[in-house]
């Protein structure tokens, strides 16, 4: 089945509605691997009801959303979290110069 991916504007939501957004998300999620609230509970160490009301948007924590992700492999999502230190060019540069161009002949005991 062919997923229809679309970009939605989360800057003009309010937050409640962005949370009720990522909660449609994981139930999509969840019935889309066809499991029950019940399975999913049991795979992420949570109980149905804390299932149930993340999905329906009423309580959903970091660490839920975590586990759940966890489930569907998915939380490669943290990477927008990571920030990668960016090096200058002149500094890539400077590294490059100093790295090692060719390995240094043995001396061999007579």
């Amino acid at each position: 089945m062919e997923t229809l991916v679309y970009h939605k504007n989360w800057h003009s939501m309010a937050d409640p509605v962005i949370v009720k957004e990522i909660c449609k998300g994981l139930k999509q999620m969840r019935l889309d691997k066809n499991l029950s609230q019940q399975e999913l509970a049991n795979r992420a160490g949570l109980s149905r009801i804390t299932i149930s009301h993340m999905e329906s948007g009423r309580s959903a924590n970091l660490l839920t959303i975590v586990q759940i992700l966890r489930v569907f492999d998915k939380l490669d999502v943290f990477n927008v979290f990571v920030q990668v230190p960016e090096i200058s060019p002149l500094i890539l540069f400077e590294q490059q110069e100093k790295m090692r161009k060719k390995a240094t002949p043995k001396q061999y005991k007579k």
